[in-house]
């Protein structure tokens, strides 16, 4: 289990996203920067207990108001061939100096974002080390493994497409909302689904989809290799 160390990042974590964000296809504010406050999240573990796997969820109050999820991988050293998905370097208090990469395009995360789909790797708390989170949900309809080697990522206006040529293809929500009665819906034909809470700016809890999976040929596409 990853171990959830308390200590200080300069820059940090919403510091190094505020000039990214605005730089995403999928970004919703304004001529403003934005003005950023941690909203939730949860973890995952690296099998190999090298990578730390993130999925945080900001809120950026500056008009228009957006909650995003973003997915974050910590390295100790640079990942190769992903200099496109570098989101900055921090100075860890006890782990020295990390490389935050956006972990959609990080093969580490994707491959334990899809074991979590699948039911075989669980969610953990955020804030909290050897501790489930319960309030994340998962399902998933389709038989056998995910192939994860080949997965690639591309973002367009909606958010972030994950998927291999010819197999199924994950829909990462990248402006959350959510779910009129606190139950996400998960859409017809969908293969599986991460769904999970986050705070709004009022105090209250919100919940909705985080991902959703669909089948080869049945959901958005990903864009031919150059």
């Amino acid at each position: 289990m990853a171990v959830i160390h308390h200590t200080v990042l300069k820059p940090s974590k919403l510091e190094l996203l505020t000039p990214w964000l605005p730089t995403r296809p999928w970004y919703r504010g304004g001529a403003q920067p934005p003005r950023l406050s941690k909203a939730g999240g949860f973890r995952l573990d690296d099998p190999e207990g090298e990578v730390g796997i993130e999925f945080l969820v900001v809120t950026d109050d500056s008009a228009p108001s957006a909650t995003y999820l973003v997915p974050l991988t910590y390295r100790g050293a640079p990942l190769d061939e992903a200099e496109h998905a570098l989101v900055g370097t921090m100075e860890h208090g006890v782990l020295g100096r990390r490389w935050a990469y956006d972990g959609c395009h990080d093969p580490v995360l994707t491959a334990q974002l899809l074991a979590l789909v699948e039911g075989r790797a669980q969610a953990q708390d955020q804030n909290v080390s050897d501790t489930p989170d319960r309030e994340i949900t998962r399902s998933y309809a389709g038989e056998g493994r995910l192939a994860a080697g080949a997965t690639r990522a591309a973002d367009d206006s909606e958010g972030t497409v994950l998927g291999a040529a010819g197999g199924p293809v994950l829909r990462l929500h990248r402006v959350l909302r959510p779910a009129e009665d606190g139950a996400p819906r998960v859409p017809e034909g969908a293969m599986g689904h991460v769904a999970g809470g986050w705070n709004l700016p009022d105090g209250s809890r919100a919940r909705g989809l985080f991902a959703v999976l669909h089948g080869a040929g049945s959901g958005p596409r990903l864009p031919r290799q150059p």
